[in-house]
């Protein structure tokens, strides 16, 4: 089955709600970049927590047969992106994520409520 990417979105978003990350931030990009459609970003509290975002992020998206086109960053990184094409998941140490301060950059992108009901 084929998912959108808004499902895709709301499949990683809420197994990063799960796992605790921290201050999740989802950005629609459609009307400002053709590189995808969201961006997440979060933080862990610390490397094994970040870790364990990944993991979460993975398989939420194995769940749904999409295959992850790009990853950077290693484990027991600060920073490890996962490109699902249309989803960008960015999970950060929380010194870098402060940083990079990804969410400046992307602020003409809209910022996409996390309201519980829409999950």
């Amino acid at each position: 089955m084929n998912y959108t990417s808004e499902e895709q979105m709301k499949a990683l978003r809420k197994a990063l709600e799960e796992k605790q990350g921290q201050d999740i931030t989802v950005i629609d990009i459609r009307e400002i970049s053709d590189l995808a459609d969201y961006f997440i970003i979060t933080h862990g509290n610390n490397t094994p927590h970040v870790d364990a975002l990944v993991d979460a992020a993975e398989e939420a998206m194995n769940k749904l047969g999409v295959d992850c086109r790009s990853r950077e960053g290693l484990r027991g990184g600060r920073w490890v992106l996962l490109d699902y094409n249309d989803v960008i998941v960015n999970i950060f140490s929380k010194e870098d994520r402060m940083w990079y301060d990804l969410e400046r950059i992307w602020r003409d992108g809209k910022l996409v409520q996390t309201d519980s009901e829409d999950q």
